[in-house]
């Protein structure tokens, strides 16, 4: 059975899992509570009532509350207010209603606001609305990992981290590794919200200025990973080594150039890589999707990709045969910082702000993906299909363990025993 295969079935045994272990009673949200709330209330109240609908402020609860109200109106129930916000709302709502006189037949709750205080002890505090009937979206079974938001929000949390795997396979393939590329992701999230505050005019800049901001954060990783590259081929120097040295390095220039502060004066506009949606995807998982089915191309169907593959599997007989092994090397480790420093803009926007103290351990979970993945780590082995299997994985046991309350250092021991598996399988495809 082909590697991807393999980490597929294993993707999909772990969200059955996931998606069984989560199963419980939970109330039902956004537009899709409203009809039984809406026939709960007609049922119970004549035409003509009054009825105030209540919901947080979320996205969801707000079309809870519009799909409420127009459900009432349609079956010719008045619907006096629709609040939708914090406890504090619903307070100044229910004082003003009190203060206009006549009894309210019932208030439409959300699932999320039927838990404020303030309608604990409503008909003592409101005397002059009567005894209205709070009326809850009805509860219902089913999964809490299988929600399209849990869903949605594995995918965005593993995008700036399945990114930076790209350029780690890369450099795993030639035999190689990159420990540098946390530190570059904090660098180029420094450098690119820097600029744009120093240069581009801070929380005025244009999206010109946003945008050559980030490519020179991208640059000077780039020039980094070309450091790298020259140290690792012409003078012979231990790849683990050189980039060790270069984490230490990048991370010390990006405190050194924030004097240690994060970097926050960047217009809202700058968030619309990281929060923002496309194709009702979010744009960082579009972006993501986008770089890996490029990658993929490259890897199959490109001289490069058969260069890198080549050169993995054995460097001598990779020279004999013409490759030219330097170059392919050194632009491994190029497109990795690259990479690194694409994904610290992508986390500068998604955070709207730069930090030295960005991609703490990102290496690891990085190479942890790559290796999940079934990238061999003596390198000539491994696919772009097969280390976003793995990053995948990776954020299934950790939003799964999250869903069941599991404790973070319990969650350690589990990816640590994943990986240590990962390397073991790893070793005995090796010995076949």
């Amino acid at each position: 059975m082909p590697a991807e295969a393999g980490m597929g079935l294993v993707l999909l045994g772990l969200a059955v899992f996931f998606s069984l272990a989560t199963w419980s009673e939970q109330p039902s949200t956004g537009a899709a509570a409203a009809p039984s709330v809406v026939a709960r209330i007609v049922a119970g109240a004549g035409p003509g009532a009054k009825v105030l609908v209540v919901a947080g402020a979320l996205p969801e609860e707000k079309a809870f509350s519009e799909a409420v109200a127009a459900g009432l109106e349609n079956d010719g129930r008045e619907v006096v207010a629709v609040v939708t916000g914090e406890p504090r709302d619903a307070r100044v709502a229910l004082e003003d209603l009190a203060k206009q006189g006549g009894p309210l037949e019932a208030i439409a709750v959300s699932a999320l606001a039927s838990g404020w205080l303030i309608f604990d002890e409503l008909k003592a505090d409101f005397p002059a609305l009567g005894d209205p009937v709070l009326v809850t979206p009805q509860r219902q079974r089913g999964s809490n990992f299988l929600k399209r938001e849990n869903l949605l929000n594995i995918a965005n949390q593993i995008a700036v981290i399945a990114i930076m795997a790209i350029g780690m396979t890369l450099v795993i393939l030639t035999g190689g590794i990159d420990l540098s590329v946390g530190s570059l992701l904090a660098l180029a999230a420094v450098v690119a919200t820097w600029l744009i505050r120093e240069v581009a005019g801070g929380v005025e800049a244009g999206a010109i200025g946003m945008a050559l901001s980030c490519a020179g954060g991208i640059v000077v990783c780039g020039a980094l990973g070309l450091a790298t590259g020259w140290m690792v081929t012409r003078h012979r120097i231990a790849p683990f080594l050189v980039t060790l040295a270069l984490m230490l390095m990048a991370s010390g220039a990006a405190y050194r150039l924030t004097s240690g502060e994060s970097v926050y004066q960047v217009p809202e506009s700058f968030t619309t890589l990281g929060r923002g949606t496309s194709l009702g995807l979010p744009n960082a998982v579009v972006l993501m999707l986008g770089l890996y089915a490029v990658a993929h191309l490259m890897m199959t169907r490109t001289v490069f990709g058969r260069y890198l593959y080549a050169v993995g599997g054995n460097r001598t007989a990779a020279r004999l045969s013409g490759v030219p092994v330097e170059r392919v090397v050194m632009s491994a480790y190029v497109l990795s910082a690259l990479f690194a420093g694409l994904g610290g803009v992508v986390m500068a926007s998604q955070l709207k702000s730069g930090s030295p103290t960005y991609g703490e351990m990102y290496e690891l979970y990085v190479i942890a993906a790559v290796v999940v993945g079934g990238t061999s780590l003596s390198g000539g082995r491994g696919s772009m299909i097969g280390t976003l299997l793995g990053a995948f994985t990776i954020a299934v046991i950790q939003n799964g363990m999250n869903l069941m309350n599991v404790e973070s250092y319990t969650q350690k021991i589990v990816l640590g025993a994943v990986i240590l598996g990962a390397v073991w399988i790893d070793r005995a495809r090796r010995a076949e």
